[in-house]
């Protein structure tokens, strides 16, 4: 199939290409700038000029193209509603671009909109329409084009990681370096979900080529890790004390990352395991934590 892949140039799409390609699939991927077009056009994509804004741009895309893997995102938490609303309107014209097929299209949203009991595993049969989180704008504009008879399915990510980036861990090692000590809220049982930016590429070609119209997958080779862990390795990799902090004093040392920071948010990948026959295989966050070079960040 030929693929359109938003998000192409980033970190998980830069994966999710040679994926794709090495299982014998075309790519065409969108990039807005010079040097993206230069890398898509070095890992043998082919290069589709446009922005998440320019909604025209996206169904062009995807008019072009037998399926679409939607995996960008704008990562400004500062403005994360807005992003959430961007995300929504992007899916909606990636939609519309393909109805009157089966062509399918294969959107990104977090883990945490499969959490409906606390302390309890987020599960992908799991989603309530009234979640206060933003990113359920994603899902919502999903299920609208799912109505609409369009094929969408929805990959779900964790905290998703390699040696040099682990997700919202990335901008915690930047604030520990910074401020001199690496924390975690409370007691520090909290725990977060990750998987290997290698084992999400591959689901995310699955649950393509699975093409099941309505399906959630989650990403997630590992169900919850520790905040207290997490603190702990970050702390020896740069050398900083590791600190206690209470959800008060927490809001004041992360920032725009305090609200995230002390959430307990495990996930499950059981079904998603059992339907793909998708089974990670990558290291685990601790090791790629443990294996990062500090020094060099």
């Amino acid at each position: 199939m030929r693929i359109f892949l938003t998000g192409a140039t980033g970190f998980i799409g830069s994966a999710i290409v040679p994926e794709l390609i090495n299982a014998g699939h075309q790519v065409l991927g969108l990039t807005r700038s010079d040097a993206g077009a230069q890398s898509l056009a070095t890992a043998g994509a082919e290069v589709h000029r446009g922005t998440l804004e320019d909604l025209e741009s996206l169904r062009s895309g995807a008019a072009q193209s037998d399926g679409v893997i939607h995996c960008a995102f704008d990562h400004d938490f500062l403005n994360f509603v807005a992003n959430c609303e961007k995300d929504k309107r992007a899916i909606g014209a990636l939609g519309a671009a393909l109805a009157g097929s089966d062509r399918p299209l294969v959107i990104t949203s977090g883990t945490g909109m499969g959490n409906t009991v606390h302390g309890q595993p987020a599960t992908e049969d799991a989603f309530h329409a009234d979640n206060p989180h933003p990113r359920k704008a994603s899902e919502l504009a999903g299920a609208s084009m799912l109505e609409a008879g369009i094929n969408v399915s929805v990959v779900r990510l964790p905290q998703v990681h390699d040696t040099v980036k682990q997700g919202l861990i990335t901008p915690a090692v930047a604030i520990a370096r910074e401020k001199g000590v690496s924390a975690y809220v409370g007691d520090g049982s909290n725990r977060w979900p990750a998987a290997h930016v290698l084992d999400v590429a591959r689901l995310y070609r699955l649950a393509l080529e699975k093409r099941e119209a309505g399906a959630r997958y989650h990403a997630v080779a590992e169900e919850g890790v520790a905040g207290r862990e997490i603190a702990e390795v970050v702390g020896r990799g740069l050398k900083v004390p590791v600190v206690a902090m209470s959800p008060e004093q927490a809001a004041g040392h992360f920032g725009w990352l305090a609200p995230f920071a002390g959430m307990d948010i495990p996930a499950s990948s059981a079904q998603t395991q059992a339907r793909l026959g998708w089974h990670p295989t990558g290291p685990g966050l601790i090791a790629d934590l443990e294996n990062m070079r500090y020094a060099a960040a």
